[in-house]
């Protein structure tokens, strides 16, 4: 990041409404609004109206702008917020006179880079804030405003200078070796990377449900041909999405929507139905069938419930972890074959039974309240990455205090595992990860 330049971006969706937002930050960027207004605007933190004038000085909008100076801002910068009327064309000619005035177009994600550059954010509360815009549920908006807060960074943190000052007593013993770690003082110390991998295991058990927030649980409805899987599929929508025919082989390949059931962001993927294919086109959508069945969080499994259980059950489910049984169209009588099947029972005809379906998969995501907790932590990929690097370390430094080895090799295995900890928030950062973290936002953000 070239700390001398100004941006500015569009901070807003681009398109047609009623009011868009420029934002402008750097330490010219009071400079550059006011040169585009032709005067300046007074205090901070005061929103003044001011006419937006091309080099002509012909007005392009009449605008609404916000100053701020750093560090008391979003981007610990100065910065200005202007804004205009939410028009397509008007809301470029303003960007581009900004530009024209002194400011370079913003890369993705620079203005909350340049807040974690100036101490505003750690590198959590910076994820936080793109997990805050995706968030598709209330219980992923509740985690990533958790997130935002700093919960997850005080964790970590907290964990790290635990770790660090044993760090600090292991390497005290290589500064001076005529003193050996006695059993005693190794106990205790081992007692207190102890409390730390337990405080990484807690953290690194809220990563499923840190990847179910983020891209929804990915449930598979199979079954047979003629079960109800498309009906279940529009009925859990609320719509007519999938095509549904009494005729066998109507689904051929697999449908894709994403919807949030009791707070429970899914990603629903109806399949062809199994069973032996009639062409090479229905071969391939029941193979994908199978593909997709094992790559499933959820599995619901269909069955028509008005037919023994024998012709209506499928053969050769994958094991998955959870798995919810369904028997469909019980409004046309329950086959008694079927009597001591544990399954929720529903009728896709008049919608008897959804209600209860969707509360149970509610519960097999395990993302209730009382799963949850008070204090939700919900870890990324690349948290989770960092997490099991420092496990690993400090179990190996445990194993090399514990064995009597070198302390030097104990101190370099646990410097592993404080420098994994530290990566989590970005104590110890590195341009690739800051690069990859920050390219995924939007511009202007």
């Amino acid at each position: 990041m070239v700390e001398s330049d100004t941006i500015a971006a569009l901070a807003t969706p681009g398109g047609t409404g009623a009011v868009a937002l420029i934002r402008v930050s750097g330490p010219k960027a009071w400079e550059v609004v006011e040169t585009a207004c032709g005067r300046d605007f007074g205090e901070a933190r005061r929103a003044v109206l001011r006419s937006v004038r091309d080099e002509a000085g012909q007005v392009i909008d009449q605008t609404l702008v916000t100053p701020f100076r750093g560090p008391a801002s979003f981007t610990g910068e100065d910065t200005v917020e202007v804004a205009t009327h939410g028009g397509r064309l008007v809301t470029r000619r303003v960007l581009e006179r900004l530009l024209n005035c002194g400011a370079r177009p913003a890369r993705p994600g620079e203005f909350t880079e340049r807040a974690f550059f100036h101490g505003k954010l750690d590198l959590t509360q910076a994820e936080a804030v793109m997990d805050l815009i995706s968030a598709q549920s209330d219980l992923a908006l509740r985690a990533a405003h958790e997130q935002l807060e700093g919960r997850l960074g005080r964790r970590t943190e907290g964990l790290r200078d635990e770790l660090l000052g044993v760090v600090a007593q292991v390497e005290a013993w290589i500064d001076f070796p005529e003193d050996d770690i006695d059993p005693e003082t190794g106990a205790a110390l081992d007692a207190r990377l102890e409390a730390v991998a337990g405080g990484i295991r807690t953290l690194l058990a809220t990563a499923d449900q840190g990847r179910i927030l983020r891209e929804g649980l990915r449930t598979v409805i199979c079954g047979l041909p003629n079960a109800g899987k498309s009906s279940l599929l529009n009925q859990l929508l609320g719509e007519e999405r999938a095509i549904v025919s009494h005729t066998a082989g109507t689904t051929r390949d697999t449908i894709e929507e994403a919807l949030v059931v009791d707070g429970v962001p899914l990603r629903l993927v109806d399949t062809a139905g199994l069973r032996l294919a009639g062409d090479e086109i229905e071969e391939e959508g029941i193979r994908r069938t199978r593909r997709e069945a094992g790559r499933a969080d959820l599995l619901i499994v269909v069955a028509d419930a008005s037919l023994p259980p024998q012709e209506a059950w499928p053969d050769a489910l994958p094991a998955v972890t959870r798995e919810l049984r369904v028997l469909n169209k019980v409004d046309l009588g329950e086959h008694p074959g079927w009597a001591d099947f544990e399954a929720d029972r529903i009728s896709c005809s008049d919608g008897s039974g959804i209600a209860r379906l969707r509360t149970h998969i509610r519960e097999m995501a395990e993302l209730g309240e009382a799963d949850w907790g008070e204090h939700a932590v919900a870890i990324n990929a690349r948290h989770r990455g960092c997490l099991r690097i420092a496990a690993d370390a400090l179990e190996r430094g445990r194993e090399a205090l514990a064995s009597g080895m070198a302390a030097e090799m104990a101190a370099m295995e646990l410097r592993e595992a404080l420098e994994a900890l530290g990566e989590i928030a970005g104590r110890v950062d590195t341009e690739e990860i800051l690069g990859e973290i920050f390219s995924r936002f939007c511009i202007g953000k």
